[in-house]
């Protein structure tokens, strides 16, 4: 092939019906839209969707991914729009790599992210790996977040529309993967243009409702999953002030989280109360006033660079940062201590900082994410 070969739309250098595209289908309105859209390009699409657990169960369940009534939403997809489509049993995997760990992580008092990991560890893995076992070119998804093609290779951006943008569950995302990957809606300024565009394929899922919840835990019940996959952790202890005076009880730290305030059945008091940490070893619940929760330093580990050079060599650096996935991100100074562990400063102090959320880092002046880590201690 010439040089001088024009790229298609996915950046590759050869016609769209020659570049085989696997598309990883939840059956939302997002993923559906990618697949119509490049099918409709003329490239060779094919589509994927996972199965991560049971049918049975996910079908009774409402606002998840993945369940039994998304598989035939991309399949019918799939059938309308005329490229082939596979499911793929990812029950064993899934367990493995993402149900397991938010048990455990829970039980040692984290708060866990399991859509991150399942980015990570599934389908920007295995999953990836499968396309190119397909023998496809790349391999695209519906997630708003944006790849550009910077002076030293691939970047992960920001997705146009910040309401949307799901770099925070993407921060993970490794420099070899991203080369494969490509995210066909982060470009567009609202969910209103992807819903436009799934009208004018004629796609049912066009109304479908985003879903809301972690796909494995229904209406947002942590505790009641947690209960399930390991008997027993809901175990009773006291709630105390950060002197350790006995407040109340409680029913299994696994109900709290940091930062929480309501539910915490203690009453007749002058100032509301906050979780301010959990002591799994001793089963206590610690309160005290919000002040104590404002967090200055954050220590993040399991770190994945994606800026120029080496982490370490990039030193100690003003970024800005987001240490949960509802805020935008905030001036910080980054301090390395090792290829995978450093040390956040936030310039400005942020409250119910917890371990197991994710710390992402952004570069102060673009739209660039240069990766991220896992908060590991309170």
């Amino acid at each position: 092939m010439s040089l001088d070969t024009a790229l298609n739309s996915l950046g590759l250098p050869k016609a769209p019906a020659d570049t085989r595209v696997v598309v990883a289908m939840s059956g939302g309105v997002d993923s559906s839209v990618v697949a119509a859209m490049l099918a409709d390009e003329g490239y060779d699409v094919v589509g994927v969707t996972l199965q991560l657990y049971d049918h049975g169960a996910a079908l009774a369940k409402k606002g998840a991914c993945c369940a039994g009534r998304d598989i035939h939403d991309a399949r019918r997809v799939a059938e309308e729009m005329g490229f082939p489509h596979y499911v793929l049993d990812y029950e064993n995997i899934f367990r493995e790599a993402v149900i397991d760990e938010f048990a455990d992580s829970y039980l040692g008092g984290a708060t866990p992210v399991p859509c991150i990991r399942c980015n990570e560890r599934v389908k920007f893995k295995d999953l990836l790996e499968t396309a190119k076992d397909l023998e496809a070119d790349c391999m695209a998804t519906g997630h708003y977040i944006q790849r550009k093609l910077g002076a030293r290779g691939a970047e992960l951006h920001s997705a146009a529309d910040a309401n949307r943008d799901q770099s925070y569950f993407l921060f993970s995302t490794t420099q070899a993967q991203l080369d494969f990957l490509r995210f066909p809606l982060g470009h567009l300024a609202s969910k209103d243009e992807t819903r436009k565009l799934a009208a004018k394929y004629g796609l049912r899922v066009a109304d479908k409702p985003d879903s809301q919840d972690i796909c494995f835990v229904p209406n947002g019940d942590y505790a009641s999953v947690i209960e399930k996959l390991r008997p027993g952790a809901a175990e009773p202890g006291e709630i105390v002030d950060h002197e350790g005076n006995t407040l109340g009880t409680h029913k299994g730290v696994i109900h709290y989280t940091i930062g929480q305030r309501r539910g915490l059945g203690i009453g007749g008091l002058a100032d509301p109360l906050y979780v301010v940490k959990l002591d799994v070893e001793n089963r206590r619940v610690i309160v005290g006033p919000k002040a104590m929760l404002a967090t200055r330093t954050v220590p993040v580990r399991e770190i994945n660079w994606l800026g120029d050079g080496d982490l370490m060599d990039a030193g100690e650096r003003e970024i800005a940062v987001k240490v949960r996935s509802t805020r935008p991100p905030a001036p910080a100074i980054l301090r390395p201590l090792s290829e995978t562990e450093a040390e956040v400063e936030l310039l400005t102090p942020e409250e119910g900082v917890s371990p197991g959320q994710a710390c992402v880092f952004y570069d102060t002046e673009s739209t660039r994410i240069l990766g991220g880590g896992w908060i590991w201690k309170g």
